[in-house]
Parts: structure tokens; C-alpha cells; sequence
């Protein structure tokens, strides 16, 4: 525990608010979800949106991209709740398209044998953000973007 947070501590500012954001408001998206269903909790998330920055796409952008999919994946495995696919991509898609990131959420589904499963990513410039594999190979992405660029 002690190691974890020396880890939190040695931070930069901007990555401990963005885990402290996603570990708030992972269990809520959860939430949200679940209660109000996924069309009602996108939109409110794109709603929110009204006053983001605008575009980046330099080299500080790769950096943002990286840091903030990081502090969503640590915030998502820290938590007492825990997270679908779903939530984190959704999240980090609204993070980034907070910080003027254009980005695309993706959803993807297979059929193995006899079973349907579904995964959720987010994508920047056709590469997928935030994957510790490559789980999305795996699934057909639907053709149109679920939700469009967040921009």
C-alpha cells in the first residue's frame, strides 16, 4: 500500500487529478449505465462537452493521450467497483475530448461458438488508445462510429 502511494505522490499534478476524476466517476458512469441506459448517459456526457477546448494534435496531444489513458486504467483496476470495457472506454473518450483530443469510441462484437460477446475501445488516428493487448483485433468494429468524434 505504502509503495502505491509513493507511486500516486511522485505524479505530476495533471495525472493525480486525472486519476482522482476517473476514480470519482468511473462507479458513477457505471451507474448511469445501468440506470439510464447507454444512449441517455452518452449524451449527457457529449452535452457536458459544449465548452471543451479545442483541437490538439501536436506532439503534447500523444503525451495527453498517453497519461490519460494510463490514470483511467490504474483508476479502473484500483477501485473498489469494479469496470466494464464500456465504462472505461466511455470515460476516457470524454477525458480526452475534454483536453481538445479528437478521438472515436468504438464498439466491436464476435461470436465464438455459440456465445456473443462485445468490447468497447476508444480510437486515435485508427490506432486503439488505452489496450494493454490487442483484444479489439478480435472483434468486428461496427462500420459507423457509435458516437462520432468528440470534437
Amino acid at each position: 500500500m505504502w509503495a502505491r502511494l509513493h507511486r500516486f505522490s511522485s505524479l505530476p499534478r495533471p495525472a493525480k487529478l486525472l486519476f482522482l476524476r476517473a476514480a470519482m466517476m468511473l462507479p458513477l458512469l457505471s451507474l448511469s449505465l445501468r440506470l439510464r441506459g447507454f444512449r441517455a448517459t452518452q449524451k449527457s456526457l457529449k452535452k457536458s462537452l459544449s465548452d471543451a477546448k479545442g483541437i490538439l494534435q501536436n506532439s503534447d496531444a500523444e503525451s495527453r493521450v498517453s497519461v490519460t489513458s494510463r490514470m483511467v486504467l490504474a483508476a479502473a483496476r484500483y477501485s473498489p467497483v469494479s469496470s466494464t470495457c464500456l465504462e472505461r472506454s466511455l470515460w476516457l473518450w470524454w477525458l480526452l475530448a475534454c483536453q481538445g483530443i479528437t478521438a472515436q469510441f468504438r464498439i466491436g462484437v464476435r461470436k465464438d461458438n455459440e456465445h456473443f460477446a462485445a468490447h468497447a475501445w476508444v480510437e486515435r488516428d485508427g490506432v486503439a488508445v488505452g489496450e494493454s493487448q490487442t483484444p479489439h483485433l478480435h472483434y468486428a468494429a461496427f462500420v459507423e462510429e457509435i458516437s462520432g468524434d468528440l470534437t
